[in-house]
């Protein structure tokens, strides 16, 4: 029998590419053929994202680029956007099957009683607040890559003005550390040498067990093998002077972290419903980088807030200026019906929107570009991630990707020293920097 084609493609966050390739392996291990977006599938599987309109516009099109691709296959929406606008997706000629985050364990069932014509729904889906359960997909025998990504928690309790996450995410659900613990443990002993945290909230890990992320840590930094844990986005008001403490002070965990901020205003904080001061996150920040001063500390922003008139983003935009940032995710306001901040309306016109995002683009290249400089000429540890041509790709503990000629093989760690900085760049608005980089310039030692 022939082997039906399958093909992914992931919009959005880190916790989607992780839950993609735990889809991928449930085929695979079910005797589909993976293959590339672009190429002839049977079927093709979107992993959506919902965080802005432009998001939701890309998820559209990713849809309709695959039934064109083969008008005959599958196409399943599912995801973030699945799970908040269900309706809006199964209204699209394009679209077979709408599977919502609450039902994304279940897709290969779905897809495979879909194509035995087993049922005749198209939507399934039910309200993401009624699971109790952390649901993951376990991919150590799967994860392509050097820098494995392991989702320990899942869910938000903040409910920030703006953001529609929540609801397609639910409150915070957490993985017990002990499964964590052992998940890392497999990674491990496969050989992997950095392993990447991420959940929707990764500081509010455990809540819901009575843990915390301070105690996931202690308890992962004791594993034998493991070189490096790399964290994702962290609200600052889970951070507490004993987790700044551990992690300003154990080696394996990595000197980067990212902490929202959202904006550098006190009045459109409390707008956002972000529950901090910019002197509380300052505070934070600046602890962090007393007792560990190499750190990395990238900040998510949101231009065009109904409530930041020009005044407003001109205190934030000073404010962030003066911060020690080593980056800035920068984001455009886009209003999400069902958020709280939806009922007062786009009140910032749209090119002053563009041109609040111009500027803190800019500005976060040259805060890249100045964190950067500081390390010019210096020896640093680098995490061999992949090779492009004659180089090796390399990143170090505090986020410098480096490329570098060696004969050492990716997956290893190397000592290197950053010789050359490439010059200051505008990266595309809301997305992160990529591990293929290479605008860091750096040469092997011995």
């Amino acid at each position: 029998m022939k082997k039906l084609k399958v093909a992914f493609a992931t919009l959005g966050c880190r916790m989607n590419h992780f839950e993609t390739s735990g889809m991928e392996e449930g085929f695979l291990n079910r005797g589909y053929q993976l293959v590339d977006f672009t190429d002839k599938a049977d079927i093709y599987v979107v992993n959506t994202c919902t965080v802005t309109n432009d998001a939701d516009r890309t998820s559209r099109k990713t849809l309709r680029q695959a039934k064109r691709r083969n008008p005959n296959a599958v196409v399943v929406a599912t995801g973030c956007y699945a799970q908040v606008s269900p309706e809006e997706l199964a209204k699209m000629e394009e679209v077979d099957l709408v599977v919502g985050n609450s039902h994304k364990g279940d897709i290969l069932e779905i897809v495979e009683d879909y194509i035995n014509s087993k049922h005749q729904d198209k939507v399934f889906i039910q309200n993401i607040f009624y699971k109790n359960r952390f649901d993951t997909f376990f991919i150590s025998t799967f994860y392509e890559g050097t820098r494995p990504i392991l989702k320990v928690q899942e869910g938000c309790n903040s409910f920030c003005s703006f953001c529609i996450i929540p609801f397609a995410r639910g409150k915070v659900r957490s993985g017990s550390i002990q499964q964590i613990k052992e998940q890392v443990e497999t990674l491990v002993n496969r050989g992997f040498k950095e392993i990447v945290l991420t959940g929707t909230q990764l500081s509010q890990f455990g809540v819901d067990r009575g843990e915390t992320l301070y105690q996931l840590l202690k308890e992962l930094i004791k594993i034998k093998g493991l070189y490096r844990i790399r964290l994702s986005s962290m609200g600052v008001n889970e951070i507490d002077d004993n987790l700044i403490d551990l992690l300003t002070a154990e080696e394996k965990i990595a000197p980067h972290f990212h902490i929202s901020l959202q904006s550098g205003d006190d009045k459109v904080l409390k707008d956002m419903k972000r529950n901090y001061t910019t002197a509380q996150y300052e505070q934070v920040i600046t602890k962090i980088l007393n007792k560990r001063p190499e750190t990395a500390i990238g900040t998510d922003i949101i231009t065009g807030f109904p409530t930041e008139d020009k005044e407003a983003f001109k205190r934030s935009y000073n404010f962030i200026k003066q911060l020690p940032l080593s980056y800035i995710h920068t984001f455009t306001y886009s209003p999400r019906k069902g958020t709280t901040a939806y009922k007062i309306g786009d009140t910032v016109h749209p090119q002053e929107k563009k041109e609040r995002t111009r500027q803190l683009i800019q500005l976060s290249n040259q805060k890249n570009y100045n964190f950067r400089k500081r390390f010019l000429n210096k020896n640093l540890e680098a995490l061999i991630l992949s090779e492009k041509g004659d180089y090796k790709i390399g990143l170090t503990g505090n986020y410098i990707h480096i490329k570098f000629k060696t004969d050492k093989p990716v997956n290893s760690i190397t000592t290197v020293k950053l010789t050359q900085i490439g010059e200051e760049r505008e990266n595309n608005i809301g997305k992160e920097i990529k591990d293929e980089t290479t605008d860091n310039i750096a040469t092997y030692t011995v």
